[in-house]
């Protein structure tokens, strides 16, 4: 099923150990966000706060794979930096904030003060919903809806169960179906984003701040519709999350590149040169391949199942290789290279991001761990 040693993984997330470790003795209490030429200290834009949680989320995933105290103390420390995004209304990612954060750490714990934290986000995260639509709105105003928000609707479902609040509940669920509605095409593909009027709440189009066109296919965006979707099935067992999962697999599957790294856009002119062109996404692949392995536990068709599995691997073997991994760039100090931030912008092009690292661990984890049941 691979050509890659399993070794190759373990050694990949002890580099990825080594590269979290130095960020935190060099930059103390320092959430990155994306590195320029390598480094994550720099001077550029964030464009939004919203990626705490994803260094969190590694040294979770560091102290579950080896059990070493050194991680989940720090696991916990920057977890506690995040306490106050709780109240945060100005962002649409509470729930990559907390699920990587808090919720970890009250699994351990059970302790009343997390879970505290964890219900006040969930709370923070439903005013968004805008009832006229039916949909938490994005950062970027009231009349718009982010695919990447199926990524953290989840909190919504977490606190719903907790406290039995049906309306919450009721919520997340109408947000996803709006999404799925909307945003996911009959193929499979989908829009970044969608607008609506906020007066009536109808649907005004598909739109995009992150892909090349309205009506392309953002590769990262596609891979949080795969992912999402496959994690509010897994919350909520409805039938119709997991066929808009495996129909956005579907396209995932049948429009890689040969090296089963996306570019930044599945609707990219190859023969131009990057970033708008033939740019990699290696942050897209890393999520899509945690969630397809996901996926694979998920679906009731074997074929599909060993599919998902196949292409997660085969997406992995090429992210630890040196054409990706920095580990055998000297100087770099992210994880995961040739990844993509925001091209319009020219955020983080061909650099490491904070998510794509994350992801990537997580996923490693996945494997190692499963493998060593």
């Amino acid at each position: 099923m691979t050509d890659v040693p399993a070794k190759r993984y373990t050694e990949a997330l002890q580099f990825a150990e080594g590269q979290v470790d130095s960020l935190v003795i060099v930059h103390p209490d320092f959430f990155p966000c994306y590195t320029v030429d390598g480094k994550w200290r720099h001077e550029g834009e964030s464009w939004t706060e919203w990626t705490g949680g994803f260094l969190t989320g590694m040294m979770w995933n560091f102290f579950q794979r080896t059990g070493q105290d050194v991680w989940r103390d720090r696991a916990e420390h920057y977890s506690s930096l995040l306490e106050l995004r709780q109240v945060d209304r100005n962002v649409h990612d509470l729930g990559f904030l907390f699920l990587n954060s808090y919720l970890p750490w009250y699994e351990r714990t059970g302790d009343e003060a997390l879970r505290a934290v964890l219900l006040q986000a969930g709370k923070t995260l439903g005013k968004r919903f805008i009832e006229t639509g039916g949909y938490l709105c994005s950062f970027m105003g009231l009349d718009s809806l982010f695919i990447d928000i199926m990524m953290n609707v989840p909190l919504l479902f977490w606190v719903a169960k907790e406290t039995n609040d049906n309306q919450l509940r009721d919520v997340a669920l109408t947000h996803c179906r709006t999404t799925a509605k909307w945003l996911v095409r009959p193929d499979g593909s989908t829009a970044h984003e969608g607008k609506f009027d906020l007066a009536s709440g109808q649907f005004l189009g598909q739109s995009t701040q992150q892909g090349l066109r309205p009506e392309s296919v953002w590769a990262r965006g596609t891979a949080w519709s795969m992912y999402g979707f496959s994690k509010v099935y897994a919350m909520t067992g409805e039938p119709t999350f997991l066929e808009v999962a495996e129909r956005t697999a579907r396209f995932w599957l049948e429009n890689l590149p040969e090296d089963r790294v996306p570019y930044w856009d599945f609707d990219a002119d190859l023969s131009k040169p990057p970033p708008w062109g033939a740019q990699k996404d290696s942050s897209a692949g890393a999520i899509a391949a945690s969630g397809l392995l996901d996926l694979a536990d998920q679906t009731e068709s074997q074929e599909h199942a060993i599919a998902y599995h196949t292409t997660a691997r085969a997406i992995l073997d090429a992210l630890v290789s040196p054409d990706y991994l920095a580990d055998q760039t000297p100087g770099w100090e992210g994880i995961l290279k040739h990844a993509v931030y925001h091209t319009a912008k020219n955020l983080g092009v061909d650099e490491s991001v904070a998510w794509g690292d994350f992801f990537l661990v997580e996923a490693l984890t996945k494997v190692v761990l499963k493998n060593s049941t």
